[in-house]
Parts: structure tokens; sequence; C-alpha cells
């Protein structure tokens, strides 16, 4: 991420890994909307880093990847919060974790260090609104 960050600037406000897809919320610079260029580029990477990435390259089997994305530009303070959660719930949501705190790859960690959510934050399925969209 950071090579790709360093060819084509963007600020991570938001970002969870998942063994199948990953979610985030970028900032682009002014007059530059070229979402493509970055998701290709994060893809491939973490492609190549996994084991089990370079295993299916090997075998000409497909990516690890969903092949497609969607983008959603943040309309105000409330759309920002809720996709942060969206994003931050996500490992629990796909049964891979039952708290959000025990999935290692999200930006959660950073929010707790920097004690915007605290640890505990949606500890259970109940504490959370579960009216997030796709």
């Amino acid at each position: 991420m950071r090579s790709c960050r360093f060819r084509h600037p963007f600020s991570l406000t938001a970002i969870v890994v998942l063994p199948d897809h990953m979610h985030c919320i970028w900032t682009l610079p002014e007059g530059d909307s070229d979402y493509s260029i970055r998701w290709s580029l994060i893809k491939a990477s973490f492609t190549r880093v996994t084991a089990l990435g370079r295993a299916k390259t090997a075998k000409r089997e497909r990516g690890l990847w969903q092949r497609r994305f969607w983008e959603h530009t943040i309309r105000d303070d409330l759309d920002l919060q809720r996709h942060v959660e969206y994003i931050h719930f996500n490992p629990v949501k796909h049964g891979h974790v039952r708290q959000v705190k025990d999935w290692p790859y999200s930006s959660f960690h950073r929010y707790v260090r920097q004690q915007v959510l605290p640890l505990d934050w949606a500890a259970t399925v109940d504490d959370i609104n579960q009216g997030f969209g796709e």
C-alpha cells in the first residue's frame, strides 16, 4: 500500500482487509478521481505478498479479490461515521470474528490507539445498528 500511496497519493480514513475483499475510505488529491489505478496496485501488491495469492497465481487460478469495486462519495459527517462503522464491523458481519477488536487487519485498532473508539466498541452484534447497506 505504501508504494501505491507514494505513486498515487491518498489519505486513508478507514480500512479492513478480509480474505476475499477489502473496504477503504480514501481521500484523493483535489482533481484526482482515479480509484481504479489505486485498487489495481493495492490488490496486486497484497496478492504478491500472500501465500494464497502466490499459490493461485502459480496454478493460473483467479485472483484473491472481487473484480469490481464500488465507489461512494461521502456526503456528510453522519455518512462518514456510518461508513467507518460498516468497515470496522465487517469482519463480524462475515463471521470471521465475534468482536471487532479480534480482527487484526483493520483501522479499528488505530481508532482505539487514538482514543476515537473504545476497545469494546460494538462488542456484540446488538451493540451496533445493523442498518448498513451494501
